[in-house]
């Protein structure tokens, strides 16, 4: 069973690694974003494998505040997005 959790980890791994050439060639913000979202979910993957694998809590606690993290990452990046996209539904006070 560990030999296929590593293999896993692997392809997890190969996965992240397709994301940040993503990131790096993206056309658009929201391409980056989503490849940013990707290489977030393969390290909590590679986290929560590694921390079957070994057994270790730590990894898996780790993993879980990285999900926290992303979801505020997303929300973040979804509200500034909107912002830009329709600058005249904002205050005159909060407008660039």
């Amino acid at each position: 069973m560990n030999e296929f959790l590593t293999a896993m980890v692997g392809l997890v791994l190969v996965l992240l690694a397709l994301g940040l050439v993503r990131v790096l060639r993206g056309p658009g913000d929201a391409d980056r974003m989503m490849a940013a979202q990707l290489i977030g979910t393969c390290g909590i993957a590679a986290l929560l494998l590694i921390g079957v694998i070994g057994g270790t809590s730590a990894a898996i606690d780790v993993a879980l505040v990285l999900a926290l993290l992303a979801t505020f990452a997303a929300a973040a990046f979804a509200e500034c997005a909107r912002r830009a996209t329709q600058p005249e539904t904002l205050p005159e006070t909060e407008r660039p």
